[in-house]
């Protein structure tokens, strides 16, 4: 049998059954020009996984016995250097422990390459949602996505990585409406080890001008990616792409976003995405920080981890527990463990539904779980991150404010805000009357529990 027998879309690709231990090859799910993406089956811990195989098709075929040939000697240099980028990427991401990066589960050599498996989800790319369904795309939607993917970049800025290849292809969004970023980048110039700056690869439009000569590479920083940030934002509040920058140097056809004021998005986000796409390094925000106050985006837990504990009562504060945010796509889903981390921007996201600036949440809400998911996917499904007892019980995030004290059916709580502003309490199937008191003032709604959940709530006065 030959290569070409067993897949006709990627002839180069592994077949269906092929084995790697307890991996079992099952599907192609995605090809590049470098990469082969398979969905494999992990007969160990009987979950699926997402497997990446380095395979570079200008360079390489696939011989019989599976095994990577190059295509002429003279491709050996060019295939090392990108083998090496693809083990650096992967052994970067495997130091980072943030929702919205990707997670490494192992990582080996094989066929004359190498292998990496990561958590596996059913996403789309933001490329593809943009294009399929541009309607869900809106201020609304950006607010809700993008502190979980300023969250990513910071975390790889604070360890001195840049992405350098920020893209809507670059960015998953999974069934939850969660970003995730693919790949961690390269070290800052001058971090890499025995001085080994591996090349990137440029996405015209989202590339800034420091990225295309080798004699501006010093100047490479945060807000490389802060503009890449920005040529996406701008291509889904416009629906193209921004020009080339170096195009723009020589005539600038990039639209002012905030002076053309695109219907239904605030001055605040469009004079953030203005800023992020100067030409100038120095013109840009320097941090995410700094670009999420221009765009008014919160930044309680953009980019700070919380302590990874379990709660030992039934009432936690907020930053010691285990945050499963509420996204969009107008359905509620349960995050698997692997993204269910304590950090605290899925509470930044709750505060943008939620805030007092928000359409009020009515005064009653009944708590209900999602719809289950299919027989197979519940079986393979990870547990919940949180330990549950018997019965129903209910993860409950509470908007509260300086001062103020919660009645849970009339008994006073000890449960306290967090930085982020929210109160953690866990709740068994019940009917509640949650009531926030302070100088005379409260607030209140009736919360029902059926089934186990988490919910980001905001009583109303």
């Amino acid at each position: 049998m030959t290569d070409k027998d067993y897949n006709t879309e990627t002839p180069d690709a592994l077949p269906p059954g092929f084995r790697f231990d307890e991996f079992e090859i099952q599907q192609v799910t995605e090809s590049t020009n470098t990469n082969v993406v398979y969905k494999a089956w992990d007969h160990q811990l009987e979950r699926p996984v997402t497997i990446r195989e380095f395979m570079p098709r200008a360079l390489t075929v696939r011989s019989d016995n599976m095994q990577l040939v190059l295509r002429s000697k003279q491709d050996s240099q060019a295939f090392n250097v990108g083998m090496s980028r693809f083990v650096q990427s992967t052994r970067q991401l495997a130091q980072f422990n943030h929702p919205n990066l990707l997670q490494v589960f192992s990582f080996w050599t094989q066929n004359e390459t190498a292998y990496a498996a990561t958590r596996y989800s059913n996403d789309v790319t933001l490329a593809e949602l943009h294009q399929h369904q541009p309607e869900i795309i809106n201020e609304a939607w950006i607010r809700r996505m993008l502190p979980m993917l300023c969250g990513a970049l910071a975390t790889l800025h604070d360890e001195g990585f840049i992405h350098r290849d920020l893209s809507l292809r670059s960015i998953h969004i999974q069934d939850n409406g969660a970003p995730l970023l693919l790949n961690a980048g390269a070290p800052r110039p001058g971090q890499a080890e025995n001085g080994d700056e591996i090349k990137t690869p440029l996405n015209p439009g989202f590339a800034p001008l420091e990225q295309y000569a080798e004699d501006l590479e010093g100047q490479l920083g945060p807000w490389t990616d802060i503009y890449a940030l920005g040529a996406v934002l701008y291509t889904l509040i416009t629906g193209t792409c921004p020009p080339a920058s170096v195009t723009r140097t020589i005539h600038d056809p990039c639209v002012k976003l905030a002076k053309n004021r695109p219907e239904g998005y605030s001055h605040s986000l469009l004079q953030a995405v203005d800023s992020a796409l100067a030409l100038k390094p120095e013109d840009r925000p320097q941090s995410i920080a700094e670009f999420a106050a221009l765009a008014e985006i919160p930044l309680s837990g953009v980019n700070g981890m919380a302590p990874s504990k379990q709660p030992g009562t039934m009432l936690v504060a907020v930053e010691d527990a285990e945050i499963s945010p509420l996204l969009p796509f107008n359905k509620r889903y349960k995050l698997p463990a692997q993204i269910a981390a304590s950090l605290l921007v899925g509470v930044a996201i709750g505060g943008l539904i939620f805030s007092h600036s928000s359409p009020s949440v009515p005064s009653s809400q009944t708590a209900k779980a999602e719809k289950p998911v299919a027989e197979k996917e519940q079986a393979i499904a990870p547990k919940a991150a949180l330990p549950v007892v018997d019965g129903a019980i209910a993860r409950i995030y509470v908007r509260m404010n300086d001062g103020e004290q919660l009645d849970v059916n009339g008994k006073t709580e000890n449960v306290t805000p967090g930085a982020n502003g929210y109160g953690f309490l866990q709740l068994p199937a019940g009917k509640y009357e949650l009531t926030l008191r302070a100088n005379n003032q409260s607030r209140s709604m009736t919360l029902s529990v059926e089934k186990e959940g988490t919910w980001l709530v905001n009583p109303q006065g």
